[in-house]
């Protein structure tokens, strides 16, 4: 899919549904990747009720421009992660839909092995502003860091 060999082992260490993701993305034209982030941003679920008490428990990705929060459970497993992220912030929102929706459900293993720079696979770089790509690259880190010292 990749002409350059790193890109391509990056590409090859994704779980599968997101590998599907990065296809549509490389197929898109740049301003319609934007739209695709929107999208997703629309399609990030609400944090479930029983997290709501929670919230101030939830670590914040301080590297984000808007207040991100996430939290991690792993069950069986099975990694499921959970963010509260304003509808105002649709980059990050969308990102973390996307993330959520390709990897949730995946093994601790799969999360760590997916790359810290996703945003590249999907061509974001090209379209998103070095700032907020600080805060997508920053995001993963965070839920690699909370898979790992649940394992």
């Amino acid at each position: 899919m990749f002409d350059d060999p790193t890109l391509q082992a990056k590409f090859d260490a994704c779980p599968q549904k997101l590998r599907g993701i990065i296809e549509e993305f490389q197929e898109a034209f740049p301003e319609e990747r934007i739209e695709m982030m929107i999208d997703f941003s629309d399609a990030l679920p609400d944090l479930p009720e029983r997290l709501l008490d929670e919230r101030d428990t939830m670590e914040q990705v301080h590297e984000c421009q808007s207040p991100v929060f996430l939290h991690t459970e792993i069950t069986n497993g099975e990694v499921v992660f959970y963010f509260d992220i304003p509808p105002e912030a649709p980059t990050v929102r969308g990102y973390a839909s996307l993330l959520a929706e390709c990897i949730n459900g995946v093994s601790p293993t799969a999360v760590l092995n997916t790359p810290d720079d996703v945003y590249r696979l999907l061509g974001l770089d090209k379209v998103i502003s070095h700032l907020r790509l600080r805060g997508l690259h920053a995001l993963m880190g965070y839920m690699k860091r909370q898979v790992q010292v649940q394992v």
